[in-house]
């Protein structure tokens, strides 16, 4: 099965991170993702742009409301994501444990039959 390992954290943190720490940072990740490669299970990732980058749009019975900024107003943000194969939901959790981001959602990813 596919999972969504969704990666939250306080982007101010990064903004104000020093050169040194956004290293450590990327050390961690490129270790995480060899893991995760030498184990079969990575399959993609990415981290995403800050949350004053997003642009959200809002569609009801009128016109499309577009919105500078995330769709919530929260301290922590989606950050980036890791898609990754795994046995089952606790084998995903067991792999989401050993990423170095303090909040991690772990999802599903339905997959279509056609």
């Amino acid at each position: 099965m596919k999972y969504a390992l969704l990666l939250y954290g306080d982007a101010k943190q990064w903004q104000e991170a020093t050169p040194e720490q956004q290293e450590e940072s990327f050390a961690l990740h490129t270790a995480y993702t060899r893991m995760l490669t030498e184990r079969g299970a990575y399959l993609t990732g990415e981290a995403l742009e800050g949350p004053s980058a997003a642009v959200s749009l809002r569609k009801g019975e009128g016109p499309v409301v577009r919105t500078d900024g995330p769709f919530a107003e929260t301290v922590e943000h989606l950050g980036g994501f890791y898609l990754i194969e795994a046995r089952d939901l606790d084998e995903a959790i067991e792999l989401a444990k050993a990423c170095p981001e303090p909040i991690i959602e772990v999802r599903p990813v339905v997959e279509y039959q056609e």
